[in-house]
C-alpha cells in the first residue's frame, strides 16, 4: 500500500479552516469540495489513458483521453457524500457506487447496512471517499468490498488519518494494489477511537446532528 500525504499550501490553507470548531456546515462542506478536488488531481496520477487523433480548428493531432473501463467512485456513506461533487467534478465521467457503513462506538466493529455496486468490477479503477482514517476498520472493510468484486486498482482519498488506522491498513491490504492520499496525518486516536486534533465527527458537521 502506498501511503501519499499531498503538501500544498492551499491543502494546508483549507485543512485549518475545516478544522475550525467554528466553520458552518454550509463552509464545511464547500472546504470539503475544494480540498476534495485538490486531492484528486494528484490521487488520479495512475489513472489509466490512451492516446486519441482529435482535429482542432488549425488541424489534426494527437491527444490524450481516459481509458476504459470507466473509473468507478464510491463514497463510503454518510460523510463520503460530501466528497463525491469534489471528485465528480474532476472526473465527471466516472460511474458512482455506494457502500454503506458504520462504526459501533462501543464494540468499534463495522457494520456494513448497504451496497449499491456493480456485481464484477474486473479491470476498473476505483477511488474510495471517506474523510477520517480513524481505526482503519472501515475502509478496511470497503478495500475487502471492492477486491472480492475484482478491482483492478484501489485508490482512496481521505482528509485525515490518524496513525493507528494507517498501519492496521497497511497490515489488512498486504500486497493488494492500493494507494491512500491523504490531506494530513493527525497526532493519534483518542480513547472514544476519535482523530487528535482531527477536525470532529465529519458527517455531523457536513450534514447535522439528525440521525
Amino acid at each position: 500500500m502506498r501511503v501519499q500525504v499531498v503538501e500544498h499550501p492551499l491543502i494546508a490553507h483549507k485543512l485549518t479552516q475545516l478544522r475550525r470548531a467554528e466553520t458552518s456546515s454550509n463552509h464545511f462542506r464547500q472546504l470539503t469540495q475544494e480540498l476534495v478536488m485538490l486531492l484528486s488531481y494528484e490521487a488520479s496520477d495512475s489513472i489509466a489513458v490512451e492516446p486519441v487523433t482529435i482535429t482542432t480548428p488549425v488541424t489534426e493531432t494527437e491527444g490524450t483521453q481516459l481509458a476504459g473501463p470507466t473509473p468507478l467512485v464510491v463514497p463510503v456513506l454518510r460523510a463520503g457524500l460530501g466528497m463525491l461533487e469534489g471528485m465528480t467534478s474532476m472526473i465527471p465521467t466516472a460511474e458512482v457506487g455506494f457502500l454503506g457503513m458504520a462504526r459501533n462506538e462501543e464494540t468499534l466493529d463495522i457494520i456494513t447496512y448497504a451496497e449499491r455496486l456493480p456485481d464484477d468490477l474486473t479491470g476498473r479503477h476505483v477511488f474510495v471517499l471517506d474523510p477520517m482514517l480513524a481505526t482503519g476498520g472501515t475502509l478496511a472493510e470497503s478495500i475487502r468490498f471492492l477486491t472480492e468484486r475484482n478491482a483492478a486498482q484501489v485508490t482512496c482519498i481521505c482528509l485525515l488519518a490518524a496513525p493507528e488506522g494507517i498501519e492496521r491498513l497497511k497490515k489488512e491490504v498486504g500486497d493488494l494494489d492500493v494507494e491512500l492520499y491523504l490531506a494530513a496525518i493527525d497526532e493519534k486516536l483518542d480513547e472514544n477511537a476519535y482523530i487528535v486534533p482531527g477536525l470532529g465527527d465529519a458527517g455531523d458537521r457536513l450534514y447535522g446532528l439528525a440521525e
